[in-house]
């Protein structure tokens, strides 16, 4: 029997926390293992508990979702964000994709959404509402390169697999994927995955399609709505995918 996915939950109103908490309570395949209402404590809790899964709300009375997002990605790389937020301006969800979140829904979502959006996570793929997905997409892929911080150089950094990894990844791939498709462990794939992002600056997958893209390692136009390959994001996560 595989081990269950934990969960922290990080929202600054208790019967938030609980209610999503009863939401979870019946998948059997996730641990509820903690909750913080402030800043503080989810960062400490994140740094001893490592957890798969933060669900973070970005309106914490003490620091910024943002940054909490940030600091996570440095405390415990492997552990993956999804954003539960009132807000739903598509700049303030592009601004949570850089900070290093993997996957953004509104508290209105319907429960199953919340499910729908744990389990993409989880297995390493990018989730948003349908409703803003395009225009995030779209906002991201414009965002001007020096804004991203990156350098060519720090390219020649990886190692032979780890270059692998990262071209399976911009196209697409979970890391699970990539580890099927090069013959090795899904651990040793996140290994690699952790050690590309901190190697090259980088905070979330879709800065590192814009940075693989730069170099020509990948195609951008294969991403856009209406090519061969692409984003799927009609209401579901983000992978590489036949678009109708």
């Amino acid at each position: 029997m595989a081990p269950k996915k934990t969960i922290l939950i990080v929202d600054d109103h208790p019967l938030v926390r609980e209610g999503l908490k009863s939401i979870l309570k019946p998948a059997t395949e996730y641990e509820v293992i903690g909750q913080a209402g402030r800043a503080r404590e989810a960062l400490d809790l994140v740094k001893s508990l490592q957890p798969d899964l933060v669900l973070l709300d970005l309106s914490l009375p003490d620091r910024s979702g943002l940054e909490i997002c940030r600091e996570i990605r440095n405390i415990s790389p492997p552990t993956r964000i999804l954003i539960v937020s009132m807000h739903s301006k598509v700049d303030y969800i592009v601004k949570a994709f850089q900070a290093g979140a993997t996957g953004y829904m509104t508290k209105e979502s319907a429960t199953e959404r919340l499910l729908k959006g744990i389990e993409h996570v989880l297995s390493g793929e990018y989730f948003m509402d349908g409703a803003v997905s395009q225009a995030v997409v779209r906002k991201l892929m414009q965002t001007p390169e020096k804004e991203m911080k990156i350098t060519d150089a720090a390219y020649d950094t990886l190692t032979p697999r780890e270059q692998e990894i990262m071209v399976l990844l911009a196209e697409g791939n979970s890391a699970k994927e990539a580890a099927a498709k090069l013959f090795i462990s899904p651990k040793t794939a996140e290994n690699h995955r952790t050690n590309i992002m901190n190697k090259l600056g980088l905070h979330s997958t879709l800065e590192l399609v814009r940075y693989a893209a730069r170099l020509g390692l990948v195609d951008v136009d294969l991403w856009k709505e209406g090519s061969v390959y692409g984003l799927r994001v009609a209401g579901c996560g983000l992978r590489r995918s036949m678009v109708d």
